[in-house]
């Protein structure tokens, strides 16, 4: 029975751990982002050796610049997560790898961006901030064929690249010399561009030419400096210190809101200040509102607590920056609330639904919202869009 038993609790410390991010000397990887001093930032220039450098990629396993010695040609990628510009030139990057797969040409991506820097407003273009355990989930949905590294901690190696935004893209030859960076082309919507720039970069160093032009602008979001923390919680304290209101609201008003004559999506939430679920994803809720609440998407929430609770909702709202549309169901029967907002709901919060203009319904869920599944659903609507 011992032998049992300890065999048991072994097999559930083995499972506990199997999805950590472990690093090549076998403990796992834990993302541990600090704050620099400001520095006065300079993008290596051409002709210069490359610097060396060791990551953690995606997984967790670090990845060194000794990993690619065997290549012609090494391209260096400087991306991120949240920015439309970057997302703009996924697939031109992914098809660049492709093509040259047979040609000695490797092809890394670096995430420079400290999550300590990075405002919610300013992920309005994705569903994704630019923190470590996120890149995964970018590689993956976008079948990324290059390594993806992680730079958030301290900037260990974008310091030493200096680029000035993502993308940003440095080429450098078999003896690891830089000779091109910049951008990857001249047009950054999908679809009227293929990476001219770095492929007739990239075809001069394999045919032994120089670069025509070496040095080209690299357009697109800046690079999240740590330093740059002071701003960004600046502007998260600016958020919560926002008027928080809450307003009593009958059936009829409640079936005008399931019209949505507005010109945006709107995402409405019923919740209750007893329901501890509701009060759990309340602060994804509010994020989804900072991430989305500037383009073509509206939060509305809806209390079911009776009038008497109307301050401990209020209390509830305040605690969490929901600066919002939110109103308190001023009936007692909440059959004519969930009869007003979906006759097939039975009545069971939370409970969520996203409606385009005009009133049809896109998504609905009785029970705490998927958060990564909502996200998408909103950025990659027409309305809205990852690209300028």
């Amino acid at each position: 029975m011992i032998k049992l038993l300890f065999f048991l609790m072994s097999f559930v410390f083995l499972v506990g751990c199997s999805d950590k991010k472990s690093s090549n000397n076998g403990v796992a990887f834990q993302p541990n982002p600090v704050v620099l001093e400001e520095l006065n930032v300079t993008t290596l220039a051409t002709d210069s050796e490359m610097p060396s450098f060791e990551l953690p990629d995606m997984n967790g396993q670090l990845v060194s610049s000794d990993d690619f010695k065997g290549s012609e040609v090494l391209v260096i990628a400087f991306i991120s997560n949240h920015c439309p510009t970057s997302q703009a030139y996924e697939d031109r990057l992914i098809n660049f790898t492709k093509d040259y797969s047979d040609k000695g040409v490797k092809v890394v991506a670096i995430n420079p961006n400290s999550s300590l820097a990075l405002l919610p407003e300013e992920c309005g273009y994705s569903d994704l901030d630019d923190t470590f355990e996120t890149m995964l989930i970018r590689h993956e949905h976008k079948g990324y064929n290059f390594p993806y590294l992680y730079d958030g901690d301290n900037h260990a190696a974008s310091l030493k690249f200096g680029p000035v935004s993502t993308p940003h893209i440095f080429v450098f030859d078999a003896e690891r010399v830089l000779r091109y960076n910049g951008r990857l082309d001249g047009v950054e919507r999908p679809g009227s561009a293929n990476a001219e720039d770095l492929r007739l970069a990239v075809d001069q160093i394999l045919a032994g030419n120089e670069i025509a032009n070496p040095v080209t602008s690299a357009f697109g979001c800046s690079v999240k400096w740590s330093w740059m923390a002071d701003w960004a919680d600046n502007i998260n304290k600016n958020w919560d210190t926002r008027p928080v209101e809450i307003t009593q609201i009958d059936e009829l008003g409640v079936r005008e809101l399931m019209k949505n004559d507005s010109d945006k999506l709107r995402l409405i939430n019923v919740w209750a200040s007893w329901c501890a679920p509701c009060i759990i994803e309340m602060p994804d809720l509010v994020m989804l509102q900072r991430y989305y609440g500037s383009r073509a998407f509206e939060l509305i929430t809806i209390s079911a607590d009776y009038l008497d609770k109307e301050s401990e909702a209020l209390n509830v709202l305040k605690k969490n920056g929901a600066s919002m549309q939110n109103f308190i169901f001023s009936d007692d029967d909440k059959q004519n609330l969930t009869s007003a907002i979906d006759s097939e709901w039975r009545g069971s919060i939370p409970y969520s639904v996203l409606i385009e203009p005009g009133g049809n319904i896109l998504y609905k869920r009785e029970g705490v919202i998927d958060n990564l599944t909502i996200k998408r659903m909103i950025v990659d609507h027409q309305l809205l869009g990852r690209y300028y």
